[in-house]
């Protein structure tokens, strides 16, 4: 049981490292206005991350039952 346990906790932490990196990500990309020029912004740039926004609400949600 304990080799079990053990092989789940190695694959969350390779998960939880995964997310960080793709968190981390998502962050650089933010700061730089998602690689658009902010002259450029168009409708479905804003709609790219209203989809964006409501995938990140379903992410929290699995968290914040």
């Amino acid at each position: 049981m304990t080799t079990t346990q053990q092989t789940a906790l190695d694959a969350y932490l390779q998960r939880n490292a995964a997310i960080r990196s793709k968190i981390e990500a998502l962050q650089q990309l933010a700061d730089d206005h998602f690689g658009h020029d902010p002259d450029t912004i168009h409708w479905g740039h804003v709609g790219d991350l209203g989809r964006v926004d409501a995938g990140l609400d379903e992410v929290l949600a699995i968290f914040n039952n």
